[in-house]
């Protein structure tokens, strides 16, 4: 009631049920012209749907496609918009604030280089997150499967005069500076490996958001063999019963860069 109309409200909670029951709630409560914001890994289906309801009750619903984890408040969240273009814009002092902007000493002439972006339509800014997610999974399982050959070319099974007793650490390390192969997940891999680069802290149980199965289930109603992302969310299934080194480097990851914690095995 203390907000200028129209009022806009963020909803940040687990996808489908709690999201539901969340926007009915505030639904009630708003007049028409005000806008919910889904900035939750909500399935893009859902958003279309949510979109119509509340349209029909005058009110406008915008889904938010948020990335950077639990270190956005430090350097700023990415962000894939869906929703009408209208209202889109009214929001873009809000999505403009939380963006990381381009960098010092740069001038974003897009708004996509100042890190956030109108997508399209309802569901398009989850949609697009969705595949985000979907290909993070892919790039995750390449890091994990290379560093696995690294840790096991010191084992007995390799020849000794092929034996190598690598730096894991330094490797992560000066992959970082310049290579083809760099990126923020290859930085988060370095704080991981820093002190301990067995990852003993780790079980390598790999839990998924859900988002990857969307993605995997997306392109086969689009018929694209997306086979990476599909084996990627694959192995995840699998270290929930027999995790390797690979695995212990999945949840790492995921735990630098979402905080994640891992689940006891069953």
């Amino acid at each position: 009631a203390k907000l200028d109309a129209p009022r806009a409200t963020w909803v940040m909670v687990p996808a489908g049920g709690p999201t539901d029951d969340t926007v009915n709630q505030l639904a009630g409560l708003m007049d028409a012209g005000d806008i919910v914001i889904d900035g939750g890994n909500s399935y893009f289906k859902d958003d279309v749907r949510r979109a119509t309801s509340l349209k029909s009750q005058g009110l406008h619903y915008v889904d938010v496609g948020t990335s950077g984890g639990v270190w956005g408040l430090e350097r700023g969240y990415c962000m894939m918009i869906g929703g009408q273009t209208e209202i889109v814009n009214h929001l873009d002092p809000l999505f403009k604030t939380l963006a990381p902007g381009p960098g010092e000493g740069v001038t974003a002439t897009t708004k996509a280089q100042a890190g956030y972006m109108h997508a399209g339509p309802s569901g398009s800014g989850h949609f697009v997150k969705m595949i985000h997610n979907g290909i993070e999974y892919g790039m995750m399982q390449a890091y994990a499967e290379g560093f696995e050959i690294f840790k096991e070319a010191a084992s007995d099974k390799v020849a000794e005069e092929h034996r190598y007793h690598l730096d894991l650490h330094d490797i992560a390390e000066v992959w970082r500076h310049g290579s083809v192969v760099s990126s923020w997940l290859l930085d988060l891999l370095e704080i991981a490996l820093r002190d301990d680069q067995d990852l003993s802290d780790y079980t390598g149980y790999v839990s998924d958001s859900g988002e990857g199965r969307w993605t995997v289930q997306t392109a086969i109603e689009e018929d694209v063999p997306a086979n990476v992302l599909t084996t990627s969310l694959y192995t995840r299934f699998r270290s929930r019963h027999d995790s390797t080194y690979a695995e212990k480097v999945l949840s790492a990851l995921r735990h630098q860069f979402g905080g994640h914690s891992e689940h006891p095995k069953e």
